[in-house]
């Protein structure tokens, strides 16, 4: 007996020297909204395999709150942005996405658009000013010895960072506009011609008139990036570094891109080995509701639920509107649990209940559950994925639009304009999605690819983070086209070269033809005088 215990004290000993072996040390980068709600389950399972994470958090932040208890730790930095603007530029954004912009011009919108960044760029150099010019911070992660950093790119400075401290990039996106930073920086294939643009709202079917919006889309998009993008990081990058520095290519030295789409949701295209599409990290199956939900939920009968929610940053609707939408959602059978913070609708039907919050993933994954209306956010959309539940879509703001359109060109979502709808549309669209079997099934069918995979969308991406400390970096899957210039990636040169070797030679045929022609007529001229 004492034998056996020595023995299994010598394993476990073991298996912890070799844990604590390859136990990783990780920075995350600050990241705001849907985007950390992402990212919080990949650190959570990197905590389960046993390595360090800390999180650098702003002393200004709408989701990350650091009061909370927390099982990695934060890094915190002052920005010299308040809380205040920063939400009162958020406003202001989702004013103009949800209200103003279906009533402009295309002119105006891309001005306004273009303004937009401008200040969203502002803003965001302020919150890197917090770490990169702060002596303190970097004093702190050069002696922290950090292994590799995690960065969801929305908020640049990630990848100077990693250069500075002389760590592998992981970057985990959804997309940037107009695949502008995966196209130019990670050199990932994108042929306008069935690649649609992110936010085009077009699908991978496209006929001519459609390739050429994509086309002048994916122009346009690039001229505003150039323009005040990285026109502008370039500019910060150079005077951090003390010389010429090109911000795109600094993101181009990304180890690893984990993509947060999937073929369940994305359309096929190219893509590259040091590219990982791992859509739907954060779903999970169903747990209990509260008690009192699933009571009101199993009152539904056999006509079931509606899970309805406009996601975390709208706080409010109109009054119109919240009316209309409430008197359409009255006229159908089933019980309809609605997240919705505003006053409450006057309309309101027996059949609605209103929640300050819901536990959406837990609801999606209900027996119950007959339809989702949502804004078209990617986490809802893939945990309506996940559970192979229909939608009705009502797109407000960024990428929201574009998501839905995925949805709708794969039969398992109808779109509806919040500014146009009246209650008739808007309650046809949730009765069509719960009648119209169609719906459930390709919602059924996207659920089915979705979890017919090697392994989890999580494990894998943390499989790739892992993979990067290990090896130190994943530069072997950096493609070449990377140290080419752009008429060397497209071949100009050679078809240059090519071009002017056959106009060599058809010059060269040219020449001796004439010279042939001229002999030969000559000598007959000569012969011909000689005869008379």
């Amino acid at each position: 007996m004492r034998f056996r215990e020595s023995l299994s004290a010598c394993i476990l000993l073991v298996l912890c020297a070799t844990s604590s072996v390859n136990a990783g040390n990780i920075l995350v980068w600050y990241t705001e909204g849907s985007h950390w709600i992402n990212m919080k389950p990949v650190l959570e399972t990197l905590i389960d395999r046993g390595h360090q994470v800390t999180v650098l958090a702003p002393s200004a932040s709408m989701f990350m709150n650091t009061s909370e208890p927390s099982r990695f730790r934060y890094e915190l930095f002052n920005v010299s942005v308040s809380l205040e603007v920063v939400e009162e530029f958020m406003e202001e954004f989702l004013r103009f996405s949800m209200y103003e912009i279906d009533h402009m011009s295309y002119l105006q919108i891309y001005i306004k658009y273009m303004d937009i960044m401008k200040v969203d760029l502002q803003y965001n150099l302020k919150y890197l000013d917090g770490v990169l010019k702060s002596d303190t911070i970097m004093k702190r992660l050069k002696e922290g010895k950090y292994d590799l950093l995690l960065a969801d790119p929305l908020y640049p400075g990630s990848d100077l960072t990693a250069e500075i401290l002389g760590i592998p990039l992981v970057f985990s996106l959804r997309f940037s506009l107009a695949h502008n930073w995966e196209r130019y920086c990670g050199q990932l294939p994108a042929p306008p011609s069935f690649v649609p643009g992110a936010m085009s709202k077009l699908t991978d079917n496209m006929d001519f008139f459609e390739r050429v919006w994509n086309f002048l889309f994916y122009a346009l998009q690039d001229i505003a990036i150039n323009n005040i993008f990285w026109k502008e990081m370039d500019k910060y990058y150079s005077e951090i570094k003390g010389s010429p520095t090109s911000a795109c290519e600094m993101m181009s030295r990304a180890d690893i891109w984990l993509m947060r789409t999937f073929w369940d949701f994305d359309f096929p295209r190219p893509f590259l080995p040091n590219f990982k599409f791992v859509g739907g990290i954060h779903c999970r199956p169903a747990k209990p509701l509260p008690k009192d939900m699933e009571e009101f939920v199993q009152s539904s009968g056999d006509a079931g639920v509606v899970v309805f929610t406009l996601g975390s940053f709208i706080k409010n609707i109109t009054r119109e509107k919240g009316n209309m939408i409430a008197s359409a959602l009255a006229q159908i059978p089933q019980k309809v649990l609605w997240r919705y913070n505003g006053e409450k609708p006057e309309t309101l039907g027996a059949n609605t209940r209103i929640y300050n919050w819901i536990p959406q993933n837990d609801l999606l994954g209900h027996p119950k559950t007959r339809a989702f209306i949502t804004h078209g956010g990617t986490n809802g959309i893939y945990e309506a994925i996940y559970h192979g539940v229909p939608m009705v879509g009502i797109p407000l703001f960024a990428d929201q639009p574009d998501n839905l359109v995925h949805m709708k060109s794969k039969g398992a979502a109808i779109m509806v304009n919040l500014n146009f709808m009246t209650t008739e549309d808007f309650r046809d669209a949730v009765n069509t999605v719960i009648n119209e079997k169609s719906y459930k099934e390709n919602a059924m069918r996207l659920s089915s690819i979705h979890h017919d995979r090697p392994m989890s969308p999580l494990d894998e991406a943390v499989f790739w983070i892992e993979f990067t400390m290990r090896h130190k970096g994943a530069k072997h899957l950096r493609v070449q086209a990377h140290e080419l210039t752009w008429y060397q990636y497209h071949s100009l040169d050679v078809l240059v070269f090519l071009l002017a070797i056959v106009l060599f030679l058809i010059f060269l045929f040219i020449r001796t033809c004439t010279f042939c022609f001229q002999r030969c007529c000559g000598r007959k001229g000569k012969t011909k005088r000689k005869t008379e």
